[in-house]
C-alpha cells in the first residue's frame, strides 16, 4: 500500500494546503431590508428584534407579588444594606424571613439578626424600615424583628458564601 491511498479514504481524497481564506463574518448592514408591518412606503430595517424586549416587564404581575414593581424595589433595598461585621447584604446573608406588600402598597419586612447580641440590633431595624420606606411606591413600612427560627449559616445565598470564602 502506498502512502497516497492511506491519506485518502473511500469516496474522498485529502488535499493539503498552506493557507486559507476565512468565511465572511455575517454583519447587520448585510442583512436584507425588512418592510415593516403596518408602514407604507420605502422598507425600514430592522436591527434588533428583541429591542426593548428583554427589558420590558412582564405584562398582568402585581406590583406586590414577585417580579412586580414594588416587591422588586423593597429587595433591591434590602440588598444594598450591609451587615456591618461581614461584608455580605442582609438579604443575602439569609437575614430576611419574608416581604410581604399589600394591595394598598404597605410593605411589612420579617427578619432577623445572627445573635440576639448582635451590636446592631437597636439600629438595623430602624434603617431597614427606612430604606424600605424609601422605595417608589410604598406607602409605609412595618420591620417585625423575630429570632424564631434562629438564625444559622445554612440561610445564606450562594453568593454570600462564595463571597466569604465558604464553598
Amino acid at each position: 500500500m502506498s502512502d497516497d491511498t492511506s491519506a485518502s479514504g473511500p469516496g474522498f481524497t485529502v488535499e493539503e494546503v498552506d493557507s486559507v481564506t476565512p468565511a465572511p463574518r455575517a454583519r447587520v448592514e448585510d442583512a436584507p431590508d425588512q418592510q415593516v408591518p403596518g408602514e407604507q412606503g420605502a422598507p425600514e430595517r430592522r436591527r434588533d428584534y428583541l429591542d426593548g424586549f428583554l427589558a420590558e416587564k412582564p405584562q398582568g404581575i402585581d406590583p406586590s407579588q414577585p417580579g412586580g414593581a414594588i416587591y422588586d424595589g423593597v429587595i433591591d433595598a434590602l440588598k444594598e444594606i450591609f451587615d456591618p461585621e461581614i461584608p455580605v447584604n442582609i438579604y443575602d446573608l439569609g437575614l430576611i424571613y419574608g416581604v410581604d406588600v399589600s394591595p394598598e402598597s404597605s410593605v411589612a419586612v420579617t427578619m432577623t439578626l445572627t445573635t440576639p447580641h448582635c451590636p446592631v440590633a437597636e439600629s438595623m431595624p430602624g434603617e431597614v424600615e427606612m430604606r424600605v420606606a424609601a422605595v417608589p411606591g410604598v406607602r409605609d413600612a412595618e420591620v417585625n424583628l423575630v429570632w424564631d427560627p434562629p438564625w444559622d449559616m445554612a440561610k445564606m445565598s450562594d453568593e454570600a458564601k462564595l463571597e466569604l470564602g465558604m464553598l
